[in-house]
């Protein structure tokens, strides 16, 4: 399963799609994002993603953490937001 990144530029529509289809699927999606306005997109792509799972039944929660990646050579902080079904 791929990590589904988001960007402060990422459509909150695509982004929810995306995790709903994922959770549909795998039973599991993680979400990170990189800085202040693509964190925002995650948590309203969240919120949307929630709406429409709910209208299947499927009720989820999400664990945000503090995670390190690497981008090039450098180390960045992200946050990795894992949705799981409740």
């Amino acid at each position: 399963m791929d990590i589904i990144k988001v960007a402060a530029t990422s459509r909150t529509g695509a982004v929810a799609g995306a995790i709903a289809g994922v959770i549909c699927e795998h039973k599991r999606a993680e979400v990170q994002a990189i800085g202040a306005g693509a964190v925002i997109q995650a948590v309203k792509a969240l919120i949307l993603a929630t709406g429409y799972l709910k209208k299947d039944g499927i009720f989820v929660v999400a664990i945000p953490e503090r995670v390190e990646v690497e981008i090039g050579d450098k180390v960045r902080t992200a946050i990795k937001i894992v949705v799981e079904p409740r």
